[in-house]
């Protein structure tokens, strides 16, 4: 059986990578899946052919392939860690594929369904003050909603307009934060100054605690719905607004890639096939002989 191995993996993930805990879940769910499918099988006898069944037993359950890559990506990360720990001689899951993922370019609102989206929280009251400090944040950073949950009173500099966050696998950074969120965190705390507060969190619910992500997103579904804005959105759509609008106002993309936090320059590169493609309609629209 392959179970206690995979709980040491999940605990070298959690305590030397400082894995978040949404990686801690994914990883544990599909090595999960693949020790059912192997049911008693020792781990050295697991082999390519073994993991290929496997993968043939996942794409008759339909899943995307999206699904599927994160799947290969978490055995492939297993099976490294065990043939590097000396657990195994050889690694079977060196040689799996990943299959090609569709592109598909990410959501984003334009700038003026931005201002009706800012401007639904009321302007007064408790809820109020502090889901309008939490869309202008989310806006003005472009920082993920895990990331927005996570800060503290002492990770935002007033003064210096910066702000501490910490991303995945932990990984500290500091974003500019601008003068409108600044100034509506300030009419939050106002406001919430007489309030005992249990935690060192700089947005909490109204029991004193923490937020969640999944409060940020009722939150945002709400003043969606009564902004009026027609298309489903996500939390992670003022992300991509933010890096989208950094973009079309002239931003360079490497300083775009550093504000959102991306290991990678190709992960940042999906917004300039937005702005490329807003672009070329404006151009086929606009020019007579297009």
């Amino acid at each position: 059986m392959i179970d206690r191995y995979v709980e040491k993996f999940i605990r070298y993930l959690e305590i030397e990578r400082n894995a978040s805990k949404y990686t801690l879940i994914n990883y544990s769910v599909d090595l999960k899946s693949l020790s059912e499918f192997l049911k008693e099988e020792p781990i050295e006898k697991v082999d390519y052919v073994s993991l290929r069944r496997y993968l043939a037993h996942v794409k008759e359950q339909n899943l995307s392939k999206v699904s599927i890559a994160r799947k290969i990506a978490s055995i492939r990360s297993f099976f490294k860690f065990l043939f590097r720990e000396g657990i195994i001689k050889n690694n079977p899951a060196s040689s799996l594929s990943t299959p090609k993922r569709d592109k598909h370019l990410p959501k984003f609102l334009d700038e003026k369904e931005i201002v009706l989206l800012l401007e639904s929280p009321e302007k007064e009251g408790e809820a109020g003050l502090r889901d309008r400090a939490i869309l202008e944040t989310l806006y003005s950073t472009g920082i993920r909603v895990s990331e927005l949950v996570g800060l503290n009173m002492d990770h935002i500099d007033q003064i210096g307009g910066i702000i501490k966050v910490f991303g995945k696998g932990k990984k500290e950074r500091i974003v500019p934060i601008g003068e409108r969120a600044l100034q509506a965190i300030r009419d939050y705390l106002k406001f919430r100054t007489s309030k005992e507060v249990r935690e060192k969190a700089l947005f909490f619910n109204k029991n004193g605690g923490r937020l969640t992500d999944r409060s940020i997103r009722r939150i945002i579904n709400k003043y969606i719905t009564k902004a009026s804005i027609q298309q489903k959105i996500s939390p992670h759509t003022l992300r991509h607004s933010f890096a989208t609008h950094m973009l079309d106002h002239g931003a360079d993309l490497r300083s775009v890639q550093e504000l959102l936090g991306h290991a990678n320059l190709s992960s940042t590169q999906i917004y300039t096939h937005i702005t490329t493609e807003r672009l070329k309609s404006a151009y086929t629209k606009a020019h007579p002989r297009a």
